[in-house]
C-alpha cells in the first residue's frame, strides 16, 4: 500500500496526533525525575554512591506493570468515568497522584528523609507507570489503523521531549530556583497530558458486560486477553518475533558507550557526539518511522527498517577500522539513532495493531514487555562476546544477530493494514 508523501505528512497535522505527542511528553517527564535528576541532586547533597544506586530499584514498577493492567482495562473509576470516560477517567487520576507524589518528592531532604524519597519515588514509579498503560491503550484506541505509525512516531517524539525536559532541564532550573520549585514545576506539568486528552477526546471502546462474581471478573480481566491472543493463527511466531526484531540494535547498543571511550573518546566528547548528534538525529529517525508506516503499510515497514537496523551496525565496524575521528563518530552515531529510532516507532505501531481493542491495555503492556527483553536479559551477554571477539567481531556478531527476526518477518499473520 503506497501513499503520497503528502499525505504521510497531514496526518502529523491532525489535533489527534499532537493529543498523542502531548500524552507522550506527560508520560516521558517523570521517569528523569526518580533516576538521573533525583541522582544528581542526591550526590550534590553528599548522598553515597551505594545509596544512589540502590535508588534504581524505585523504577521497578516499570517492569511489572502489566500485573496490573487487567484492572486499568475492566475496573471503572466511580463517578470520573462517566463524566470523563473509561481511558480519561483513569489518566486524570493518576496525574493527580503524579502530581502529588512529584511535589511530595521535590519536599524530601535527603539528608534527614531518605526513606520518605524512596518513598515517594516509589510512589512517582507507580503512578508513571500506571500512566503509561493508560495512555498506550488511549494513542492505540483513538488512532485508525493507518493513523499508528505516524502516533506511534508522535509517541516516541513527544516522550523524548519530556525526558529532556525533566532531564537535562530540571538541572538548568534547579540551579537557579532549587529543587524543590523544579520538582514543584514539573510535577505541574504532567497536566500537560489531561489537557491533550480533552482536546483529542475519549476513544471509542467496547466496554465488557458488568462481571457477576469475582471468578467472571477475573476470567475477563486476566484470562481472556491471553486467550484471545493465543487463539489467534501464528500467535507464537508473533511473540517470537516480538522477542528477536530489535536484538541486533540492542546488543550494539549496550556496547556503545564502552565502545567509543575505548576508542579514545573523552566523556565530553561522548556526551556531545552521541548524546547530542544521537537525540536530533533519532528525532529525525522517529519522524520517518512514522512516515513509512503510513506509506508503505506495516509489513513492509519492518522489513525495510529492520535491514536498516541490521546494516547500521556494520557502521561500527569501520568506525573501529577508523579509530579516533569525531566526524566518523557523528557519522556513526548519526545512522545508528537515525535507524534505530525508526525502528522504536515501527515496533511500537506494530505491537498497537496486534491488539484487540476490548484488552487494549493488558495486551500492549505484555507485547512491550516482551520487546523489552532483547535489550535487556538477552543482551546481557554482549560484554563477554565483545571481549572474546573484539569490537570488529562483535559488531559483526551483532548485524547476524539481527538475521532471525528479519527472516521471520515473511512467516508473521498478515497485517491488516
Amino acid at each position: 500500500m503506497h501513499r503520497t508523501i503528502a499525505s504521510s505528512l497531514r496526518i502529523y497535522l491532525t489535533p489527534k496526533l499532537i493529543g498523542i505527542g502531548l500524552l507522550g511528553l506527560a508520560s516521558g517527564l517523570p521517569k528523569a525525575l526518580i533516576t538521573s535528576t533525583l541522582a544528581v541532586w542526591m550526590r550534590e547533597e553528599g548522598i553515597s554512591l551505594q545509596n544512589i544506586g540502590l535508588f534504581a530499584l524505585v523504577g521497578s514498577p516499570y517492569a511489572l506493570k502489566f500485573l496490573w493492567a487487567p484492572l486499568v482495562d475492566q475496573l471503572p473509576i466511580p463517578l470520573l468515568e462517566k463524566l470523563l470516560g473509561r481511558r480519561r477517567s483513569w489518566l486524570f487520576l493518576m496525574q493527580i497522584g503524579l502530581a502529588v507524589s512529584i511535589i511530595a518528592l521535590g519536599i524530601c531532604d535527603p539528608h534527614n528523609n531518605l526513606l520518605m524519597m524512596a518513598g515517594a519515588a516509589l510512589a512517582v514509579a507507580i503512578f508513571s507507570a500506571t500512566q503509561d498503560i493508560v495512555i498506550d491503550a488511549y494513542r492505540i484506541e483513538l488512532l485508525e489503523a493507518e493513523e499508528q505509525g505516524a502516533g506511534a512516531s508522535m509517541a516516541v517524539y513527544g516522550w523524548s521531549i519530556g525526558a529532556l525536559i525533566s532531564g537535562a532541564g530540571a538541572l538548568f532550573i534547579a540551579e537557579e530556583i532549587g529543587w524543590f520549585l523544579t520538582y514543584a514545576i514539573m510535577g505541574c506539568l504532567v497536566f500537560i497530558g489531561m489537557a491533550a486528552s480533552l482536546w483529542a477526546g475519549e476513544p471509542a471502546r467496547i466496554n465488557p458486560a458488568r462481571a457477576k462474581h469475582v471468578g467472571e471478573w477475573m476470567r475477563t480481566a486476566i484470562i481472556d486477553p491471553f486467550q484471545e491472543f493465543m487463539q489467534r493463527s501464528g500467535w507464537l511466531i508473533t511473540l517470537i518475533f516480538i522477542v528477536l526484531y530489535k536484538l541486533g540494535d540492542a546488543y550494539a547498543g549496550v556496547m556503545t558507550a564502552p565502545f567509543v571511550i575505548d576508542l579514545g573518546f573523552t566523556k565530553q566528547e561522548y556526551g556531545l557526539i552521541v548524546k547530542g548528534y544521537g537525540f536530533i538525529a533519532g528525532l529525525v529517525g522517529a519522524f520517518l518511522g512514522g512516515i513509512i508506516v503510513h506509506r508503505y503499510g506495516m509489513m513492509r515497514s519492518l522489513l525495510i527498517s529492520g535491514i536498516l537496523m541490521m546494516l547500521s551496525n556494520l557502521v561500527f565496524i569501520a568506525q573501529a577500522w577508523i579509530g579516533l575521528h569525531h566526524g566518523m563518530l557523528a557519522l556513526t552515531i548519526t545512522v545508528e539513532n537515525l535507524t534505530g529510532w525508526m525502528g522504536n516507532v515501527v515496533i511500537v505501531a506494530y505491537l498497537s495493531s496486534l491488539c484487540n481493542v476490548r484488552f487494549t491495555a493488558t495486551q500492549y503492556a505484555l507485547f512491550s514487555a516482551l520487546a523489552a527483553t532483547g535489550r535487556t536479559w538477552l543482551s546481557a551477554s554482549s560484554g563477554f562476546v565483545a571481549e572474546q571477539s573484539g569490537w570488529e567481531g562483535f559488531f559483526l556478531i551483532s548485524t547476524i544477530i539481527a538475521l532471525p527476526g528479519l527472516m521471520m518477518i515473511r512467516y508473521l499473520p498478515s497485517s491488516k493494514q
